[in-house]
This record gives structure tokens, C-alpha cells and sequence, in this order.
């Protein structure tokens, strides 16, 4: 992926975070992955998931996997 496909992206942080929260990671849908980043660094680095990666961690953390 190239970094200008990061730059003119569309992040979102989730709706849970509240409006004034910024230690919150932020996620860009592309095509071909999903980015995440720190909302307090857009600058900083991203990670990157195929869409298979991505769906089976939302779907472990919704089965609870990885509460403490």
C-alpha cells in the first residue's frame, strides 16, 4: 500500500470513544485492509490487517477473548 492511499484515507474512531476522548485508536476501511492508528499521532505509524485478520479480531473481542 502506498502512504498517499493512508494519507487521503477516512479515519474514524468509534462512536464509544465520546467527542472529547483522544486516547483512542482511529480505523481506515480500504479495499484491500483496514489501518489502525493513535489518534493522538495521525502522523505516527500504522498498523495494517487483511480483512480476514481484521474480522477475527472483531469477532474475538466481541466473544470476549481478550478481557482480562
Amino acid at each position: 500500500m502506498r502512504d498517499v492511499e493512508l494519507m487521503t484515507a477516512t479515519w474514524r474512531k468509534s462512536t464509544r470513544s465520546g467527542p472529547n476522548v483522544s486516547d483512542c485508536v482511529e480505523i481506515a476501511e480500504l479495499p484491500s485492509l483496514v489501518a489502525v492508528r493513535d489518534s493522538k499521532d495521525p502522523a505516527g505509524p500504522v498498523l495494517r490487517f487483511s480483512w480476514d485478520e481484521w474480522r477475527s479480531f472483531v469477532a474475538g473481542t466481541k466473544a470476549g477473548e481478550f478481557d482480562r
